[in-house]
């Protein structure tokens, strides 16, 4: 199922200078002799209404799949997953720890402006400055770049981190430690530039389509809250040559069955997600429409350790212990997911997680193990743990949580309440710790296992189970210091063989991407581990 393990030989980093792509790699890639629609528009399903638009703001997939369009930074994608150039156009270093930018000179914003590395000074700062309260500023910590770490601490100013334009096409950036795969993480959504002059002037409104100055390949046209976000071309992108598609709408339904029925009925032709309970019938009678990809994520449920009795590990030990993983993939889901005993996905490269010690229990022997954790924590049929499942709405996460609540229930006598809310409302209550256990998803940020690993680092702004371990942080930031790809694999092991010892989360499995894509669409990207699709690399053909 997992076409995509070709993933596994991507290369984590590479010292070497690294050449320009060619342009051609940008452009979408319209076999010769194809015949395009004449109207060359997207409708997309985005499953919810994204929080913002602004990249600083922002740390769901939502968001980050409309501001791919929106914003383009250092470096993109390719449909295989490869980093290629973006606003630079070559890059290099000679020690992992400084790295020089070369940004081209047609690169400009939307109103004009040349695109230059005070941009991306600016942006870089803005992310790490605490007055901005980025929910992602730690993403900027995990590269390592000078002062960050102190600068979101509040210890020092932001203009000491260690970015610096050195002409307006020359950008440089200083890492406290080597760090191969840096490049990578310079593609995702936090660092994409924003225009200075557009957010000082406009504030919190920059990203109305009435304000909004961007950079890449599109730019919004209209925001109908709840209803469509739709783009249109940016003319002055730099590659707008070989953009093909004109206008992008993305709609942000949350119900899957209703997605479903808008794509049959031809009102869209991308789906986010399809019904679980549809998916062999889709299998069946639409065959030609279904696009299944292996996927750099990861479904659990997180735990608020610091709540009683969540604080209690033989607690966490037992509820994760009695969720039967292959009834989940196989009889709920059915489409190609993998059992998951491990926070990192098999697809990730470079990187195998070993099973832990209950991963190699039958479900039997994990179940009888939970009742004895349960028991010594105090609970029992005849004492029950009442608690509360936070999940947000989506017809696919409460079918899982509904499993999930009826086996608690019937191995351990586990009274589970089931509360959504809708994601901005979701991601604001488990920011602030208001919940007992609560539904999540990672997706990987860059193609490497520190990407899912550093999550449950105690300084990691997204650590919402509130796991704090020494050994564990230990273990990362030693990670991040190696040069042995294999001592840095012994220690991405002991990392998770201290999650499953101290279960701060509840791995699930491992994810796939199931959409419904109409043959019109070309250019889909079969291969992309992390699903990052750019609008710019499709084309709509003729029917």
């Amino acid at each position: 199922m997992y076409k995509n393990k070709i993933t596994k030989a991507l290369l984590i980093g590479a010292s070497c200078a690294v050449a320009a792509a060619s342009t051609a790699s940008f452009a979408a890639n319209v076999p010769a002799g194809t015949e395009l629609a004449k109207v060359q528009e997207l409708v997309r399903g985005n499953g919810a209404e994204v929080a913002s638009i602004d990249p600083q703001k922002t740390e769901g997939v939502p968001e980050s799949n409309v501001i791919r369009d929106l914003l383009e930074g250092l470096v993109n994608q390719d449909a295989d997953g490869n980093t290629i150039p973006g606003v630079a156009e070559s890059w290099e270093t000679k020690d992992n720890k400084t790295y020089i930018f070369h940004l081209r000179k047609d690169a400009k914003w939307s109103n004009g402006d040349p695109v230059t590395a005070d941009d991306f000074v600016y942006t870089f700062q803005r992310a790490v400055d605490p007055n901005t309260a980025s929910p992602y500023s730690w993403y900027l910590e995990m590269t390592t770049m000078v002062n960050a770490a102190d600068i979101i601490a509040g210890k020092k100013d932001k203009s000491t981190l260690g970015v610096k334009a050195i002409d307006a096409n020359t950008l440089q950036i200083d890492l406290e430690s080597a760090l191969p795969y840096f490049v990578k993480m310079m593609g995702h959504t936090t660092v994409k530039p924003v225009h200075r002059a557009t957010v000082e002037k406009w504030g919190e409104e920059w990203t109305k389509p009435e304000h909004f100055v961007g950079n890449g390949a599109y730019v919004p046209e209209k925001w109908v809250v709840n209803e469509r976000l739709v783009l249109k071309r940016n003319p002055q992108y730099w590659d707008n040559e070989h953009t093909v598609i004109d206008k992008v709408t993305y709609l942000p339904i949350e119900n899957q069955v209703a997605e479903m029925n808008r794509f049959l009925a031809g009102e869209l032709q991308m789906t986010n997600e399809v019904p679980i309970e549809h998916f062999r019938r889709l299998r069946k009678e639409h065959p030609e429409d279904l696009k299944i990809t292996g996927n750099l994520c990861s479904y659990y449920y997180g735990f608020n350790t610091s709540k009683k009795p969540f604080d209690d590990v033989r607690v966490r030990k037992a509820l994760s212990y009695t969720i039967d993983r292959d009834i989940i993939t196989k009889a709920i889901l059915g489409q190609g997911q993998l059992p998951a005993y491990s926070f990192t996905p098999e697809i990730v490269a470079g990187f195998t997680p070993e099973t832990p010690a209950y991963g190699k229990l039958t479900q039997k022997e994990r179940i009888a193990k939970a009742k004895e954790l349960l028991k010594e924590a105090g609970y029992d049929k005849s004492h029950p743990l009442d608690i509360t499942l936070l999940y947000n709405t989506s017809e696919n996460h409460k079918k899982i949580a509904t499993a999930i609540q009826s086996m608690w229930k019937k191995s351990l006598g586990v009274n589970v309440t089931l509360e959504n809310q809708e994601w901005k409302t979701f991601l604001d209550t488990r920011r602030e710790g208001n919940f007992d256990v609560t539904r999540a998803g990672w997706c990987g940020d860059y193609n490497e296992a520190s990407t899912f690993l550093n999550l449950m680092m105690s300084n990691n702004g997204n650590n919402d189970s509130k796991y704090h371990n020494k050994q564990y942080d230990g273990d990362m930031d030693k990670a991040m210091e190696v040069t042995s790809d294999a001592e840095r694999i012994k220690l991405y092991n002991d990392a998770e063989a201290l999650l499953a010892r101290d279960v701060p989360i509840a791995p699930i499995y491992q994810y796939v991407r199931v959409r419904l894509v109409s043959p019109t669409v070309g250019g889909y990207p079969m291969h992309n581990a992390e699903d990052k699709i750019f609008s710019k690399d499709l084309y709509i053909k003729a029917n």
